[in-house]
């Protein structure tokens, strides 16, 4: 009989421990929970996987809810889903104190450059491991590389990309469904519908009614950003980077670059980088605190909502053909939008200039060759050469990175 004890201490591991983004916090997941204590079985888990894969928002974090929710119920998945996210959201917090604070300093700005730098090297050692993933054929490789055409050549929105995808995938798919709904799974669902749709729409609403302007469009986009997440952090970046230094110019692309960089030397998924962006956008208006609050309760109280109205649903969900179908076309798509995110930040980093081109069709970004930066270039290459040949801990490659900027700037 597992303990709430047991629950707190195991997953207070997790929250503390869970560094290198989904692959290794899932990892960890089944090392503590299959593994180690045995709480769940290796089939139970990976269904539980391939449902969270599913859903909009980080599947790791969701997976450890519904690991909590098979435990203890709804009391289990709400205590194991926020200890993996409170200790990272409480580390990107005080960051992002340190950031607005002091960012500014000729020295510390030196050190967030070369984490810019280094970023590029994370976010394609993120695509080789996704495609690995998820590309199984030659149908799976075309989607990507239209998906990567779709975003970087024309501009097409993300969430029109990703639901092309799935929709190809639905429509394409060939089977039946053979698992039956679990026993008074309808009530249970329409239950937490109920209960955790008002713990994030109630909110949004007042918020959208009385708050202060930059509190209520905070609200607002980050709600809607948490029904666009399929794929991970990773696959929404782009998208949320441009709507936020363009539409909104809550923050400049260096901003938005530091701010994944802190968001990668933390623990918890990687979309905690949202705080970040709403600390940064409230701060002038003397909101930062409050607006990193209202972004981390509209991106993660859906997440709740998914788990605990879908978890007694999982066995039928994942045995039908067309959900399967859609979630291997979008995890497809997610590759391209991975490479058009991995391309998109390392010309902005690279190049000092980097100009819009619209000719009709195409909507893309070319860099002025002259304008190249040969330090960030470095610090890129060694930091892909730290990940991606000699395996080095992301955090240890990232130090080095700022470490080798700032002294190359006092030179």
């Amino acid at each position: 009989m597992t303990t709430w004890r047991d629950l707190f201490t195991c997953f207070g591991k997790i929250g503390l421990l869970s560094f290198g983004g989904p692959a290794a916090q899932i990892a960890l997941m089944h090392r503590e929970v299959v593994d180690k204590r045995q709480w769940v079985e290796e089939k139970d888990y990976l269904a539980a996987l391939s449902f969270c894969m599913l859903l909009p928002g980080p599947e790791a974090m969701q997976l450890a809810t519904w690991i909590g929710w098979r435990l203890k119920g709804t009391g289990g998945g709400l205590l194991a889903g926020l200890l993996f996210v409170l200790p990272g959201a409480a580390v990107v917090l005080a960051l992002a104190a340190l950031y607005v604070g002091f960012g500014h300093v000729p020295g510390v700005m030196a050190l967030f450059q070369g984490v810019q730098a280094a970023v590029i090297a994370v976010v394609i050692e993120a695509l080789l491991r996704v495609a690995k993933r998820a590309l199984k054929g030659r149908a799976s490789r075309g989607i990507a590389g239209l998906s990567f055409a779709a975003l970087f050549l024309f501009g097409l929105p993300f969430p029109v990309v990703i639901l092309a995808a799935g929709s190809w995938g639905a429509l394409t798919a060939r089977g039946q469904a053979v698992a039956p709904p679990a026993p008074g799974a309808l009530s249970e669902s329409l239950r937490a519908l109920g209960i955790w749709g008002a713990v994030w729409l109630v909110p949004l609403g007042l918020l959208l009614a009385f708050a202060p302007p930059i509190l209520a469009d905070i609200a607002l986009f980050f709600s809607k950003l948490a029904l666009l997440t399929f794929g991970g952090a990773y696959a929404v970046l782009a998208w949320m980077s441009q709507a936020v230094v363009a539409d909104f110019h809550w923050l400049s692309l260096p901003q938005m670059m530091d701010g994944l960089g802190l968001a990668e030397t933390t623990p918890g998924p990687l979309i905690l980088v949202v705080e970040f962006v709403a600390y940064v956008a409230g701060a002038p208006h003397g909101l930062g605190v409050a607006a990193a609050i209202v972004a981390l309760w509209m991106t993660f109280a859906p997440c709740f909502l998914w788990i605990f109205a879908g978890a007694p649903w999982i066995a039928r969900l994942t045995a039908m053909p067309r959900l399967a179908g859609a979630l291997s076309a979008i995890m497809a798509a997610v590759v391209g939008v991975i490479g058009h995110l991995s391309l998109w930040f390392a010309l902005h980093v690279l190049f000092a200039k980097v100009d819009p081109v619209t000719a009709f069709p195409l909507h893309t970004i070319l860099p002025e060759p002259l304008s190249l930066r040969p330090l960030a270039l470095a610090i890129a290459l060694f930091s892909a050469w730290g990940l991606l040949r000699r395996h080095w801990p992301l955090p240890g490659v990232l130090a080095a990175a700022a470490i080798i900027s700032a002294a190359a700037n006092l030179l």
